[in-house]
């Protein structure tokens, strides 16, 4: 080899030496707190564990992301707080715990807005829930999108719900949001709110006689223990959302943020799927564990649709007009 040639090669060797660390710090060892309120055998869990199943593959191993299920790390406004504060990394609340921050969350929570999980998710990953997650960033969160909860469904220990009148006189705990408030106050129930950890002890000492909340959330927290009806009202959709501590999230290399949200994108689909498949079994399970299950008309279901509608007349006129406007137009476009 010539000199000119063993120059040349030595400088490519030093050019890949440059580039090799440079690549490296693009992604930096890390581990993801990524906390929730729900139990590991439950849909949300699931996501969590796929998130970080395909993080893990898309960053050689580099981004770990640790699970703390059952309210380990606090309730959800516990978690919202560490994430803002930067002392945890991650959570995957329901939508309806930030309406605290974000007031006009609180529209996700509209009674029967949307029929069907095809509305639910045209909603949701459209302009409107973009329009929602472009105003946390100044709250000190980023979210990287939307995951399934479900259809929430009241339970109690004093009888079946088969028309709003039922609901007159019951102690519900609810999320402690104005929209669940006034919503089952229009249905002449007595709501209390309440964190969803205190819940349980609650019902069994029948400090209330019963709650609402997806079916796969009532078989996973053992509700029918302490319940004997459940009834399927679907009276709000509900999602939970992948939430990122703004101060980790600028932490981050652009590499480690396209690994984040493309991992976010493909767990987001599985755990909507397992979600809803979660929901569908979860009512045989809960009637083999005894609790009685029943339906409502469709003729009951609009008179109840009928008994919220002034309770979303009136909170609409408490948001901003233009993302207001944006839900009512998009409501229109995904119900055709």
């Amino acid at each position: 080899m010539n000199v000119r040639a063993t120059t040349t090669a030595l400088l490519l060797l030093a050019s890949a030496a440059l580039v090799v660390p440079a690549r490296a710090q693009e992604v930096q060892e890390r581990t993801i707190k990524f906390g929730h309120l729900n139990n590991t055998d439950h849909p949300v869990s699931m996501g969590v564990k796929r998130f970080a199943e395909l993080l893990s593959a898309k960053s050689g191993g580099k981004l770990k992301v640790q699970e703390f299920p059952s309210s380990t790390l606090g309730n959800e406004m516990q978690q919202q707080s560490a994430l803002q504060g930067g002392v945890q990394e991650m959570s995957a609340p329901a939508t309806t715990s930030l309406a605290g921050i974000v007031k006009e969350f609180g529209l996700v929570d509209f009674p029967f807005s949307v029929a069907n999980f095809a509305q639910a998710d045209a909603l949701l990953d459209g302009p409107f829930g973009q329009a929602l997650i472009a105003r946390l960033p100044e709250k000190g969160l980023v979210s990287l999108g939307y995951w399934d909860l479900g259809f929430r469904n009241v339970t109690n220990s004093k009888r079946p719900i088969t028309k709003p009148e039922d609901l007159d006189g019951l102690k519900l705990r609810v999320i402690p949001n104005p929209v669940f408030l006034d919503t089952f106050k229009a249905f002449k129930a007595n709501p209390v709110p309440m964190p969803f950890a205190e819940l349980y002890g609650a019902l069994e000492t029948r400090a209330v006689d019963g709650q609402e909340n997806p079916f796969a959330v009532i078989l996973s927290n053992k509700f029918y223990e302490v319940q004997k009806y459940v009834s399927a009202t679907n009276h709000v959709y509900a999602a939970n959302i992948i939430l990122v501590s703004k101060r980790f999230w600028d932490k981050l290399s652009p590499a480690e943020q396209k690994m984040m949200v493309d991992a976010a994108n493909e767990s987001r689909d599985y755990q909507r799927q397992a979600s809803r498949a979660a929901a569908q079994k979860a009512v045989g399970e809960l009637q083999a564990k005894g609790m009685q299950f029943n339906e409502l008309s469709a003729a009951e279901q609009q008179r109840m649709v009928q008994v919220a509608r002034p309770v979303t007349e009136r909170l609409s006129a408490t948001y901003d007009p233009a993302i207001v406007k944006l839900y009512q137009d998009e409501l229109v476009r995904i119900r055709k």
